[in-house]
């Protein structure tokens, strides 16, 4: 038959781990944007070539 009771040293480990592995991903950097900005300058530089195209036809 099992024992009833918990070990709590397993869940303190396990806890403890898991503060870690936040810790380290709180840690890390957060992405760039430059992808963003990237496409928002192409969409933008479309437009106005759009603009253009209409103004001169």
């Amino acid at each position: 038959m099992s024992d009833p009771q918990v070990d709590p040293a397993g869940n303190t480990q396990q806890f403890k781990a898991f503060a870690r592995q936040q810790e380290t991903a709180s840690a890390q950097e957060p992405p760039s944007r430059l992808p963003i900005w990237i496409a928002a300058g192409v969409a933008l530089l479309v437009v106005i070539a759009v603009v253009a195209y209409l103004a001169i036809g």
